[in-house]
């Protein structure tokens, strides 16, 4: 563009994910434009926010009009407001990917059916076929929501017969999914981006949730070659599938020299976090390069990195810059119980120093120290 201005880009979403996604476009010479039903959207000080809730198509409209590619930052806009939006302007990731993630009973099949390996999983409707579904499956086993579930909501752990009255009454009401209960040896992600000329790969990283939400992520994850290939490999699968572009995550449980897909992000994701310092390109980067037809930038990890979610209240961010190594990342958002705020990320440390400083920031974040 003779203006200076490398793309306009779309994004569907102004939390923290299409702010950081910002941060990281302005660089390039990228111009964004959000959308979002809060007025109060974390992503609003990097680009102009319209407002509307995600089924009003003229607002849709009007956010899409002059944008050269619209994305999104999270995997629940509807696929039909995705759909509406591409018969104006390209959408990447494609709305199918949208349509195959949003549902896990649908998500789980479609993977199973791509030969990548998920648990045992049976549709849930009632009662009866909770009872018979865990007589097919064996106990332990998770009850979930098909749908909108998150950070560990929407799911309750069954390990007894006398958790499935107990699961149904927390859960009835809504499509839900059982899945057999995987008794993983760690849990892992791999974030990977398909541009339109090339695809490229994060490494493994190994993740620790607390509550259901993602609390350390160690990158790279100390894992084999072997998982590293495997988990691109599929990974490799969903980005033909679906004829994928920009950044997308597999969520596993590793089991001995073997893994399990747990979940599947359309998106820029939190255990990628640690690419900002961590890596020679970020993810955020490397999506807002895909979907705009540029080429992609390194993946390669520059060193050890770990990442910490700051979680439901902010910790003493003097403390936190007191620290080498140690870089800050707050999203604008108000504290509450549960809500990500922020992350700090340990970079450009030798291994055994980046585990050092990550006991400190865990001490700071924690309120032990």
């Amino acid at each position: 563009m003779s203006d200076g201005v490398t793309g306009r880009l779309g994004v569907l979403g102004g939390g923290q994910l299409g702010r950081m996604t910002g941060l990281e476009g302005r660089p390039l010479g990228v111009e964004f434009r959000f959308y979002d039903p809060s007025s109060e959207a974390a992503a609003k000080q990097l680009g102009e926010l319209v407002v509307g809730d995600f089924d009003d198509l003229e607002a849709l409209r009007r956010f899409a009009d002059g944008v050269d590619v619209v994305t999104y930052e999270f995997e629940n806009v509807p696929v039909a407001s995705a759909e509406f939006l591409a018969e104006r302007v390209k959408v990447f990731p494609p709305p199918v990917a949208l349509a195959k993630t949003q549902d896990r009973l649908i998500e789980k099949q479609f993977l199973f059916d791509l030969g990548i390996p998920v648990a045992p999983f049976r549709a849930i409707e009632d009662l009866p076929s909770l009872q018979k579904a865990v007589a097919a499956i064996g106990l332990p086993a998770v009850l979930k929501t098909r749908t909108l579930g998150y950070d560990g909501k929407g799911q309750v752990v069954l390990r007894t017969q006398a958790d499935v009255e107990r699961a149904w009454a927390a859960l009835h009401g809504r499509p839900l999914i059982l899945e057999q209960f995987v008794p993983f040896d760690q849990e892992a992600s791999i974030v990977g981006v398909r541009g339109q000329s090339g695809t490229a790969f994060y490494p493994l990283v190994a993740n620790i949730h607390r509550d259901g939400i993602l609390h350390v992520t160690r990158a790279p994850g100390g894992l084999s070659a072997a998982l590293q290939a495997a988990a691109a490999g599929h990974l490799n699968k969903l980005f033909d599938a679906f004829g994928y572009v920009g950044v997308c995550t597999i969520e596993f449980f590793v089991v001995g020299e073997s893994l399990v897909v747990n979940e599947v992000a359309p998106r820029v994701h939190n255990s990628g976090h640690w690419t900002i310092e961590g890596a020679a390109t970020s993810q955020f980067a490397n999506h807002v390069r895909a979907v705009l037809g540029l080429p992609l930038g390194s993946t390669q990890a520059l060193g050890a990195s770990a990442m910490v979610n700051i979680i439901g209240a902010l910790p003493r961010v003097a403390d936190l810059l007191a620290l080498d190594g140690v870089y800050v990342h707050l999203y604008g958002k108000r504290p509450r119980p549960g809500r990500k705020l922020g992350h700090v990320t340990i970079a450009h440390l030798s291994e055994i120093e980046t585990e050092r400083r990550l006991a400190d920031v865990l001490a700071i974040v924690d309120g032990t120290r």
